[in-house]
């Protein structure tokens, strides 16, 4: 079995293309400690081969790789020449997954605090233009057209008040899907979003226990508990063994629990 290996980070030179595939730069930081008498690693730089196709879909580009952050999942490769891998160690990607941008969530939370402000400026400059409205029905004769017109003020309200109950059923619906997971569930994620660290792929879970569950899941159509996984980049944190049955049994969503960024 190959050694599999995780990257994360922004790449460190330009991206190259090929016939069939694409590579670019990156590095991380070394190994803390080292053996009496060899110098410390502060970095190790690496080169990433990517399929176009794969790559593609990430939506990335020259210039926005350098400043995205990603995760890689692949294996170590000797077999590039040193001409095309410039990097220490030569990595093959077979996952490649763009991390969500601190700056990115930023901009997001300041916009949605702005724009409250701005209904409520709207609702002012509304309040504002009716004054005057109201000042000149009070002026003007009371006639049929003006009931008229009230009328139909009132009924653009009742559609507003029709989709509340369509809002809690949908909350209701959730919140019983949710009831019928193991305790402690928060949500349904789909199987394939989860990413797997490296460290879990190389243990290999109890047969006995593993069988346990399979047979649980068998016999009530759902797993025991639920699996811990990270909010933002949706990577796998506890709960190895219960992936493993999913993927057995060919589950389409697992119930998780999540873990947020510190």
């Amino acid at each position: 079995m190959p050694h599999k290996i995780t990257l994360t980070g922004s790449a460190t030179g330009p991206l190259r293309e090929y016939d069939r595939y694409v590579a670019f730069d990156m590095r991380e930081k070394g190994s803390p400690s080292a053996p009496k008498g060899l110098k410390k690693s502060t970095f190790i730089s690496y080169t990433v081969f990517v399929a176009k196709k794969a790559f593609n879909k990430t939506g990335l580009t020259k210039k926005s790789i350098m400043h995205e952050k990603i995760l890689i999942q692949g294996e170590p490769t000797l077999d590039i020449p040193i001409d095309e891998c410039p990097g220490e160690v030569g990595v093959i990607c077979f996952q490649i997954t763009v991390l969500p941008n601190k700056n990115d969530k930023e901009k997001n939370q300041s916009e949605e605090q702005k724009e409250p402000k701005q209904e409520v400026s709207g609702s002012s400059e509304a309040s504002q233009n009716t004054k005057p409205k109201k000042q000149e029905e009070e002026q003007a004769p009371v006639s049929q057209p003006v009931a008229k017109e009230e009328k139909k003020e009132v009924k653009p309200i009742q559609p507003e008040v029709q989709q509340a109950p369509t809002e809690e059923k949908k909350a209701e619906e959730k919140k019983t899907t949710l009831s019928n997971q193991p305790k402690g569930t928060q949500d349904l994620l789909n199987f394939d979003d989860i990413i797997v660290p490296e460290e879990f792929l190389k243990t290999r879970p109890n047969p006995e226990k593993t069988q346990k569950v399979i047979d649980f899941v068998k016999r009530t159509g759902r797993l025991d508990e639920p699996l811990t996984i990270e909010k933002e980049s949706k990577i796998l944190k506890d709960g190895y063994r219960r992936y493993v049955v999913a993927k057995t049994v060919k589950m389409d969503q697992v119930p998780v629990v999540y873990e947020y960024q510190k």
